[in-house]
């Protein structure tokens, strides 16, 4: 699942699977397919160049989010004046929202991938077998289509779908296909892909994102993984913070900024529906266990073992103890807008590329691997066999 700055939850919760991987697997790659969307496509095709590596791939994504900053993924407009001047800012940010369709330019996120990510790695992973598949999703703006772009060795069995309202590609994964499934809305720009022989324009494939988990299903995978980076239940303040013992009148109907508005909306788009798809895959394996040996080796279904983590804690809250590590000139344009502090701080959680905020989520995801140890060791235990 994808969330911007939020998805190096991720990299802590692997690297802590990592470590307890037990010693027959220590040194392999553990997946064979591996599916991301917006920044969890990032984070997926990073391990997927270094799959070769084993193991290893996990400490070296660790490494590249920890070496990660800010203005190696976007900085706002620049204008002769920006950096004296609050107005200055503001008019570059609408010049660029008028010509470009967002408010920040994305272009050293293009640099960044292309020095990190091995892209002939995939494909050496792949021959070797070290990977079965790698898929990243986007959503296109100009036919609606929610598209999955999969890489795949040789095999005749990997063949495009087609569902209502999602499709799938067999090309090879690129930057752009990355630049594209990371494509916040309003805040990065739209990128061009090659779809059906005609070029479209996509942005993040968070949005229309209905069945996270069918790719991975479609492409073969009997039991998976999914690490989402939603927002825990919200109380009523919609802070994401813990309730105070300040009493309830005093809080609960002050109207939200404008930054706070823009935050819920981002927590639309990248609105978590794994829970749900989880649910369905355990309604079918439900039915499936219902019926003789022989029905079910007649059906195109297979039982699917779906373990799914969640970040414990408020991520909004976690990120309005770092946004003082925003650049400046974006923290100037965020404080106008009411977005770091309150319910704003949502906004402010997915660009917060910064040390601190990075270091403490990864430090979240490790700790929820480790609280639940036991469920770990069992899936690994199965996936060894």
């Amino acid at each position: 699942m994808g969330g911007g700055a939020r998805t190096a939850y991720q990299v802590g919760a692997l690297q802590a699977l990592a470590d307890l991987m037990p010693a027959p697997q220590a040194h392999a790659f553990p997946f064979d397919i591996l599916v991301g969307t917006s920044a969890g496509a990032l984070n997926a095709t990073f391990l997927a160049s270094q799959a070769c590596s084993g193991a290893r791939a996990f400490g070296q994504l660790a490494a590249f989010w920890s070496r990660l900053r800010s203005h190696q993924v976007y900085h706002l407009p620049r204008t002769p004046l920006s950096q004296w001047s609050r107005w200055a800012t503001a008019l570059g940010v609408t010049l660029c929202a008028r010509q470009h369709g967002a408010v920040l330019d994305s272009m050293p996120l293009v640099d960044t991938l292309h020095q990190a990510i091995d892209l002939p790695g995939i494909d050496r992973a792949l021959a070797r077998g070290d990977l079965h598949a790698l898929a990243v999703t986007a959503s296109s703006y100009s036919s609606g289509v929610h598209w999955t772009f999969c890489q795949t060795a040789d095999d005749p069995r990997a063949v495009p779908w087609s569902r209502p309202g999602r499709r799938a590609d067999m090309q090879p994964v690129t930057i752009e296909h990355l630049m594209a499934s990371s494509a916040i809305p309003f805040l990065f720009s739209a990128t061009p892909l090659w779809v059906d022989g005609s070029l479209e324009y996509f942005g993040d494939g968070s949005m229309r994102q209905i069945s996270p988990l069918s790719p991975a299903v479609d492409l073969g995978a009997t039991q998976i993984l999914a690490i989402g980076v939603g927002q825990p239940q919200r109380g009523a303040m919609g802070s994401g913070m813990e309730r105070s013992a300040q009493a309830p009148s005093a809080v609960q109907h002050r109207p939200p900024t404008l930054g706070g508005i823009a935050g819920h909306a981002m927590a639309s788009v990248f609105h978590d529906t794994l829970q749900a798809d989880v649910e369905q895959i355990e309604r079918l394996n439900a039915s499936l266990s219902g019926l003789p040996e022989a029905v079910r080796r007649e059906l195109p279904f297979s039982p699917t073992q779906v373990l799914t983590l969640h970040p414990s804690a408020s991520l909004d809250a976690l990120a309005q103890a770092h946004v003082h590590e925003l650049p400046t000139d974006l923290h100037r344009v965020l404080e106008g807008l009411g977005a770091l502090s309150g319910g704003g701080a949502a906004l402010s959680s997915y660009l917060l590329f910064e040390p601190g905020f990075i270091q403490a989520l990864m430090q979240l995801g490790a700790a929820d691997v480790m609280a639940r140890r036991d469920e770990f060791l069992v899936f690994l235990a199965a996936a060894a066999v």
